[in-house]
């Protein structure tokens, strides 16, 4: 048996360590940096924390270590037993450096690990927000919930995905709880991403499971944007589901807010449920004006239609019975001259040169 503890030259004059310091048998596998060791709390001096590392020897947290660490080493007792990491295996003194912050955030990350493998959901409070998300903190370690990775409640609908809106919309979360699981995490980059939706997402399927596709659902709009417009269910207000838009109307539609607005109260059909997430359909549940098109108009027809909206193809013609054709931007020079000779909200003459109802296309040209 050899003693393997390091003993200050001043031991006998009052040190510290003085009788304090253990008997341990010879190393036999050294110690090196990263290493996770248990230890007990032997002595302060000054800016000098000294352990006992259990059959290992003597550590010391002293620098930029002990200054991280000055909190935890006020809280210990003496011979009280905490977890350290080796950051050098043995300095000039003969002692081993360890780091307690270290310990704490390897513990940390391992504790994100359980509830990673367990799917546990836990609630963490928002500390901030940006354009992409809510930051919080979660056993002591930075995290981000993306915005995608929000509620469908509290998913920040915002007309043209404006940032400074969705950031306005983002901060009001500041300083509340939200119960969220971890999503991914990888401590070596120091990165945590947490996630609300997986959550509610729970909820919801189960709340789902009363549905079914081809229902007929009584909404009302939440949220609109470019790509569609947001509704929720008026008989659980839990369930938040999109229609696409697309499936707004079955003539074509360039801003979904042209048509609607949050607040309106409709009908909708449900045209599918997958992974905890409603689609619905508006234009479903209204009669389609391409199936009697035929009655109406006909290859090389000439006809009188409005002239609606313009668009990059070229110009959208109202041509009534709820139908539009399109006449293409190459029957002229340029958009610049398609607007002089096509006024909005004027009438011309057309004729239509292809007409293919079950494609949902009337392509026009001009009456010359």
């Amino acid at each position: 048996m050899q003693q393997n503890v390091f003993v200050p030259d001043d031991a006998k004059k009052g040190h510290p360590l003085t009788g304090i310091l253990k008997l341990h048998p010879q190393l036999t596998t050294p110690l090196k940096e990263g290493d996770a060791v248990n230890v007990e709390f032997l002595a302060l001096e000054g800016q000098r924390a000294y352990f006992d590392i259990k059959g290992r020897g003597t550590g010391i947290v002293i620098g930029r270590e002990f200054v991280n660490a000055k909190d935890i080493i006020k809280g210990l007792a003496k011979n009280q037993e905490t977890n350290a990491t080796v950051v050098v295996a043995e300095n000039e003194e003969g002692l081993v450096e360890l780091s307690l912050v270290k310990a704490l955030q390897q513990q940390n990350w391992q504790d994100i690990k359980v509830l990673k493998d367990s799917g546990g959901a836990i609630d963490v409070k928002i500390t901030a927000a940006n354009t992409g998300g809510l930051l919080a903190e979660l056993h002591g370690i930075k995290a981000f919930i993306p915005v995608s990775q929000l509620s469908a409640q509290n998913y920040p609908h915002v007309e043209d995905g404006d940032k400074n809106k969705i950031y306005d919309e983002l901060k009001k979360f500041v300083g509340q709880n939200l119960a969220v699981r971890v999503l991914d995490f990888n401590p070596k980059a120091n990165k945590l991403i947490l996630s609300e939706r997986e959550v509610t997402d729970e909820g919801v399927r189960k709340s789902l499971e009363k549905y079914h596709v081809g229902d007929t659902v009584d909404v009302v709009v939440s949220g609109v944007a470019d790509f569609g417009v947001f509704v929720k269910l008026l008989d659980d207000p839990t369930i938040e589901g999109l229609v696409h838009i697309s499936e707004i109307d079955h003539k074509l539609i360039d801003a979904p807010k042209e048509v609607v607005t949050v607040g309106d109260s409709m009908k909708a059909k449900i045209i599918e449920i997958k992974d905890g997430r409603i689609s619905l359909s508006f234009k479903a549940l209204k009669p389609n004006p391409w199936d009697d098109a035929d009655k109406f108009f006909a290859q090389d027809q000439e006809v009188s239609g409005t002239v609606a909206k313009y668009n990059p193809f070229g110009a959208l013609v109202a041509l009534g019975h709820d139908l539009q054709g399109l006449i293409h931007i190459s029957e002229f020079e340029s958009q610049e001259k398609m607007k002089e000779q096509l006024v909005l909200g004027k009438e011309y003459s057309f004729i239509i040169s292809l007409f293919k109802p079950a494609e949902k296309r009337i392509i026009l040209k001009l009456k010359k």
